[in-house]
């Protein structure tokens, strides 16, 4: 399966750059390919990738609101920046939930200034310093984001995401103390994040169980309350509903039907 290898974001990047990884589709030690899977992810990311061909592609990943599974592929390069809340929209000049389960070439959001990126990037030869040098250099060119919104947006972010795992506190709440009416949040999350609050939440619990499963084993009553969820059942329906398959059938590799990519 997929995995990310995590790299040190570049100081010049922080301020817009949450995490930056390596894809990679393929385990090294299996004897045959892999499949690729693409779990839900709140996150907004720009991809850039190389082919086995010699191409090269920009890709902008919108949130994923359920996984996918596809045949594994040959990807030589695939450099991951995941972008900060609140920082998309002014980056890629579209709401975020525009871009809500779609990828889409950078192109079409920047136009010509993509092709240059583009041209950059693939002369650097595969160094990754040297990728997200121009990466900095054009994330940087575009327009800033509002300092307020964004620090708004962030806010917003960790009130819900603090909320796994542990006793929920209303969106009217959190809205009330982020000194907001509940409509303007909702339309805030929808903007910047791409989400619905509530879908934001559901993903970010899926994504707990499965950080939580890897990490000290199937035992599920007991992941289901660390992740957040009323008991076992509840896991079990919502992680059906966004992964496609039983919690029990996903960690046993009993995977839906892959797509070619």
């Amino acid at each position: 399966m997929s995995i990310e290898v995590p790299m040190a974001v570049p100081a010049g990047l922080r301020p817009l750059v949450k995490a930056v990884s390596v894809l990679r589709a393929d385990d090294p030690a299996a004897g045959e390919r892999q499949p690729l899977v693409h779990v839900p992810d709140a996150d907004t990311s720009l991809i850039f990738r190389t082919t086995s061909a010699g191409h090269g592609d920009l890709l902008v990943i919108g949130p994923r609101t359920r996984a996918s599974y596809y045949v594994g592929k040959d990807i030589p390069l695939c450099l991951r920046l995941r972008l900060r809340p609140g920082v998309a929209r002014p980056l890629l000049g579209v709401p975020v939930s525009e871009l809500t389960d779609r990828v889409v070439c950078l192109g079409e959001l920047w136009g010509a200034a993509s092709d240059r990126l583009e041209a950059a990037l693939m002369q650097a030869g595969g160094d990754h310093g040297l990728i997200l040098d121009h990466l900095e250099a054009a994330l940087s060119a575009r327009p800033s984001p509002d300092r307020a919104r964004g620090d708004l947006v962030r806010a917003a972010v960790q009130a819900l995401r603090g909320r796994t795992g542990r006793r929920r506190e209303p969106l009217p709440a959190i809205a009330r103390h982020l000194a907001v009416s509940e409509r303007h949040l909702r339309t805030l999350f929808a903007e910047a994040v791409g989400l619905p609050p509530k879908r934001f939440e559901r993903i970010e619990r899926v994504r707990a169980t499965l950080a939580l499963a890897h990490a000290n084993g199937p035992r599920w009553a007991d992941l289901a309350a660390a992740a957040g969820y009323y008991d076992q059942s509840h896991m079990t329906a919502e992680f059906r509903t966004l992964m496609g398959v039983t919690p029990g059938a996903f960690f046993e590799g009993r995977l839906p039907a892959l797509q070619p990519c």
